[in-house]
């Protein structure tokens, strides 16, 4: 048997050596999950011993993160925006550079009252969920393609509490839409096809394909919703989008022809320009 602590350690150093990125955090992160420990239990009781149960689920966390599955894939749980997400196989997993989709779309909303929000590639819910709890008096719907994702979302639209504020509808783009909506987000598929094959495997092997695939080069997706969003808008609607590195400045091309003004970007805490946004005229 062994304590907290030296599981810890163990771990640390095995995912280091196996050069798994941020080894010690994810050790952590898995200890204290095998354990079902709370934060406190972990810093004031290290020379707890771990049980039986214990050390077999923690020795499964092990062997599937040296296998290169996510901690979040391990664990079914993701924080992004300060709030839990399930993941499942089905949803792309949340990423921390998305939060930049959340700041410029709240800057957009800041003077639209009840707004009207779309969530298209919901996947998770994750940016839906996060813009609903932020503005209590917005209304949403997010479409998938996936149906076992739209199932995902739904259970944490109600774990989080904004499920009477949410629909979620199976579909592709905005086919089958017949409201319009004062802002449409989107995290859409950005890497280019030939380029999937090279990722890391946390990625290539985790994330959905089809969250993933942008097309031979990346950029097939914001076709699509350059040409279709202009539908679902209202006059001065926006749109916020989710960007590939160096895809910048195609993607506003983009959108400046299909006739959107006011195009910008927002870059994430790495200097990244991550997202764009455009404004529908009018309104």
């Amino acid at each position: 048997m062994i304590n907290r602590d030296h599981a810890y350690r163990m771990l640390a150093w095995r995912l280091k050596e196996a050069g798994i990125e941020g080894a010690a955090l994810d050790a952590r992160v898995l200890v204290q999950a095998a354990c079902k420990a709370s934060d406190i239990e972990m810093i004031r009781e290290p020379g707890v011993m771990l049980t039986a149960d214990e050390e077999k689920r923690l020795a499964d966390y092990e062997a599937r993160r040296l296998a290169h599955e996510p901690v979040s894939r391990i664990l079914g749980r993701r924080e992004f925006w300060g709030l839990d997400f399930e993941v499942t196989a089905a949803t792309l997993d949340p990423r921390p550079d998305s939060e930049t989709l959340i700041e410029a779309a709240l800057d957009l909303l800041r003077d639209v009252e009840t707004p009207r929000l779309l969530d298209i590639g919901t996947g998770t819910g994750c940016l839906l969920i996060a813009l609903l709890h932020e503005r209590e008096d917005a209304q949403g719907v997010g479409v998938d393609l996936s149906a076992d994702a739209l199932k995902v979302a739904g259970r944490n639209a109600a774990q989080l509490g904004v499920a009477s504020r949410a629909r979620f509808v199976e579909g592709a783009w905005t086919a089958g839409l017949r409201e319009r909506f004062d802002l449409a987000i989107s995290n859409p598929p950005y890497i280019e096809r030939d380029v999937i094959e090279t990722l890391d495997p946390e990625v290539r092997l985790h994330d959905p394909a089809m969250a993933l695939d942008g097309g031979p080069d990346g950029l097939d997706a914001y076709r699509a919703l350059a040409e279709e969003l202009p539908s679902v808008l209202v006059p001065g609607g926006a749109v916020v989008l989710e960007l590939g590195i160096g895809q910048a400045a195609s993607v506003a091309a983009l959108f400046e022809r299909a006739g959107f003004a006011s195009v910008a970007t927002k870059k994430d805490l790495s200097g990244v320009e991550r997202a764009l946004s455009a404004r529908m005229p009018g309104g």
